[in-house]
């Protein structure tokens, strides 16, 4: 199925709890920098939540996956545009009973900057891996290991892999992580590996302490896409939803 932001055609999966339940609560999952909806760590997480009762929609940002746009041309702000688009789609949705937000590393991020805007709407809001360190990054220079001049943007930063148009990092700039915790008072678990590779842990850790309602589950000796232990961040998924979401059966 698709979700429109405006023309922007947005791939995304709902998928229904196991129990087959005509009310539920519905979470939103959202992937990471590159990444996309059927992932293995993404579809792990919607297979957990399925299994106790929640309704699942992966979503796969612009530029990623089977979206429109160029990854080259992909920002946050164009990342919380797509996802304002698929909470008004949600909350078209009879069935929901509740409204959950997840996503690991910039899509972890995303989650972090959405949740305020829609605080009447997300009652819990489960970060993995957030890349908390991209707007920190973008301001100080360094962007995924690439090395820039902040106040000189290059047109362009790419590796083998991959190419980023300047408006990321400008875009990224302007991003305060710390005034969207401020502004979530919700339900919030955050999960991070503590070998991760790509983003520190500290961050989710100093996070963690910043929240109003905060939990911080550490996988030890893992990476950031959890590939030694991803049945540890489904089992604290599953065990953190049971203990607080409403309306399951």
């Amino acid at each position: 199925m698709y979700i429109y932001d405006d023309k922007i055609k947005l791939h995304a999966s709902l998928d229904m709890p196991k129990n087959g339940a005509e009310k539920c609560p519905l979470c939103i999952i959202i992937h990471g920098f590159t990444g996309y909806s059927t992932e293995r760590h993404i579809v792990a997480v919607q297979e957990a939540m399925n299994e106790i009762g929640i309704a699942t929609l992966r979503v796969d940002m612009y530029g990623h996956g089977k979206s429109d746009g160029k990854f080259r041309d992909h920002t946050l702000h164009k990342w919380i545009s797509n996802a304002m688009a698929v909470f008004d789609y949600v909350k078209t949705l009879d069935f929901v009973t509740e409204v959950y937000l997840c996503g690991h590393s910039q899509g972890g991020l995303l989650s972090m900057l959405v949740a305020p805007m829609e605080k009447e709407t997300v009652k819990i809001l489960i970060p993995m891996s957030p890349a908390i360190i991209i707007p920190r990054g973008s301001r100080m220079g360094n962007q995924l290991g690439i090395v820039f001049d902040p106040d000189n943007i290059p047109e362009e930063i790419h590796t083998d892999e991959w190419t980023l148009g300047g408006n990321y990092i400008r875009v990224a700039q302007t991003i305060d992580v710390d005034r969207a915790i401020e502004a979530f008072k919700g339900k919030t678990l955050i999960i991070h590996g503590d070998e991760d590779e790509v983003v520190p842990y500290e961050d989710s850790v100093d996070a963690a302490g910043k929240y109003a309602d905060c939990e911080l589950v550490t996988i030890p000796g893992d990476n950031h896409g959890y590939e030694s232990h991803l049945d540890l961040v489904c089992d604290a998924i599953k065990e953190y939803l049971i203990r607080n979401a409403k309306g399951l059966k």
